[in-house]
């Protein structure tokens, strides 16, 4: 059976250890993931108004292997500020990338965005993004608060409040997977007005509170929660998450398997249940049912009557498959 590792958080996964920085009038703040030694990382942005920093160098096939640390930040696009901040600190320590006698720290960054949650972002010429993610990183341990913490300080959903998440997981075999998420997200975590996750179902010793599902669900179960419904925008809603593993993976596999992230719930406490139809459709799409393949070599009504067209060709433009080891 699975079971939560000794923290239920992501740095239980070795060579992990998070910090978080926050300023509270500003209802925003950096949460950095520092990586001790080095570890492999891949990427998948999704969404409309993506926000990132160095993600392009996470591809397999460029120079780059790992990364030193990882950081989450409010603030919008101002956050990727925070990158150069949680980059001075590691220099300061001596890692990065060596390039001759120099070190380069590599901290791929994704931000959300909270500058409309009511904080005080009057903040001058600069914003506080380059000192919160130096604080982030200097304050990285293997415990650390979730919540309304870091870069889900500010975060909200369409409900109850968002913020930082993290929870843990040992295999069978031993292998750990850890996850941390900023929700700032269009939906919701509830179930209804009621204060129960629609995530439940994958709650391991009690971490929601032992809730589990309402019974019978609410009436107000199927209702469509959108956060800022009288003035939506796109750009105002972000879920950044952080999966880490100890199984061993090549870059490729890693990047792989990111695309599968996303689609999976997660433990943090803070899933959120999908629209289940776009608020732009009234129904859903409709296709026409194929007669025949359009590799076949018959007519649909005579199947013993080769078709006029050309076979096609028969040269493979699929991309080789990799085995997971």
């Amino acid at each position: 059976m699975m079971r939560t590792g000794p923290l239920n958080l992501i740095a239980d996964v070795a060579g992990l250890t998070v910090g978080n920085a926050e300023d509270h009038r500003l209802k925003s703040g950096v949460t950095a993931i520092v990586c001790d030694p080095p570890a492999t990382a891949a990427v998948q942005v999704l969404g409309g108004a993506p926000g990132t920093r160095e993600t392009d160098l996470l591809d397999p096939h460029n120079t780059v292997q790992t990364v030193d640390a990882l950081v989450l930040s409010g603030g919008s696009a101002f956050g990727l500020d925070a990158a150069s901040g949680a980059q001075a600190a590691l220099r300061e320590m001596g890692r990065g990338f060596a390039v001759g006698p120099h070190r380069i720290p590599i901290v791929p960054t994704a931000i959300l965005f909270d500058l409309i949650n009511g904080g005080d972002k009057d903040w001058g010429r600069y914003p506080p993004y380059r000192e919160l993610g130096f604080e982030a990183v200097r304050r990285a341990g293997p415990s650390f608060a979730t919540g309304t913490a870091g870069a889900g300080t500010g975060a909200l959903t369409a409900t109850v409040k968002g913020g930082l998440g993290s929870a843990s997981t040992v295999l069978p075999s031993g292998i750990t997977i850890g996850a941390l998420v900023a929700v700032n997200a269009l939906g919701s975590a509830t179930v209804g007005d009621s204060r129960h996750f629609w995530s439940a179902p994958f709650e391991l010793d009690g971490e929601f509170g032992a809730l589990g599902l309402p019974h019978p669900l609410p009436a107000d179960a199927a209702d469509i929660r959108i956060k800022f419904r009288d003035r939506q925008s796109a750009a105002a809603n972000t879920t950044i998450a952080v999966i880490a593993t100890d199984a061993r993976n090549r870059p490729r596999v890693n990047r792989s398997r990111t695309r599968f992230a996303p689609r999976e719930p997660n433990r943090t406490g803070t899933y959120c249940r999908p629209l289940r139809r776009s608020p732009c459709s009234s129904k859903p799409r409709t296709r026409r049912k194929r007669t025949t393949s359009p590799f076949s070599t018959h007519s649909p009504k005579d199947p013993t009557r080769p078709c006029s067209a050309p076979l096609p060709s028969t040269r493979s433009t699929s991309a080789p498959k990799i085995p997971i080891a």
